[in-house]
């Protein structure tokens, strides 16, 4: 089994999960390990809202038998679909436009829009290829959510199973987590008593963890699909 440690040398972290078959092998790492894991599911992407219960479900089954905690996080696809296409949500935060800010960055941070390095339209972001700025955009609203529970909650680690995946990117992965974690500093007044968050950009895929994720998912007989959940992955299948 992979040894691991955590950065900073802590023993709790935030474990982000997508889906039961990608958390299987590194559940049982972890707890191998001695880290107490807290499972965090926050899919919006997930569509339409019964394959997401489907998927949740199946999360919490396994995570019960093996006595860890598991957060259901709020389900809400608009939002999810306004932020990986760069649609600003109806009306404005707070009140607030981007002049109130002193950088486009952080108006973006603030109102749940990603900001972009190209001028990309949500038409071509929705017909990006997968691993493209699209697939970015949903990283980054989905750790941002996990790393705001983390910092609410004093949970100082956050890392995701999304790594576990050889369909998707470990690059992009790593700088969207990182960004959700930075952006917690960013948003102090709107979360004063928040605890900064570190990302733990571990690559589940090594140290064997990838022939035991799919001895898992046969062991357990997990619900299991060939897609993320999101409507535009879903046309590839």
């Amino acid at each position: 089994m992979l040894h691991l440690e955590v950065p900073g040398g802590g023993s709790e972290v935030l474990l982000h999960s997508c889906c039961a078959p990608c958390s299987g092998a590194v559940l049982e790492c972890l707890l191998a390990n001695g880290i107490r894991p807290i499972v965090f599911f926050s899919n919006s992407n997930i569509t339409p809202v019964e394959e997401y219960e489907l998927r949740r479900d199946e999360l919490k089954r396994y995570c019960t038998s093996l006595g860890v905690t598991i957060i259901d996080d709020e389900y809400n696809h608009e939002a999810w679909r306004n932020f990986v296409l760069g649609v600003p949500p109806a009306g404005r935060r707070g009140g607030r436009t981007p002049s109130d800010f002193e950088t486009v960055e952080q108006f973006c941070i603030m109102s749940e829009v990603p900001s972009q390095p190209a001028a990309l339209t949500p038409e071509e972001l929705a017909a990006a290829p997968e691993r493209g700025p699209r697939c970015l955009n949903c990283f980054k609203f989905r750790l941002k959510r996990a790393a705001e529970y983390a910092a609410a909650h004093g949970i100082p680690v956050l890392t995701t199973t999304l790594a576990s995946s050889r369909w998707k990117s470990l690059e992009q992965m790593a700088e969207a987590g990182n960004w959700a974690c930075s952006s917690i500093g960013s948003a102090d007044m709107e979360n004063p008593d928040g605890h900064p968050v570190l990302f733990w950009p571990q690559n589940w895929r090594k140290g064997g963890l990838q022939e035991r994720r799919s001895q898992i998912i046969c062991e357990q007989n997990f619900y299991n699909q060939n897609w993320c959940g999101c409507e535009f992955s879903h046309r590839n299948v």
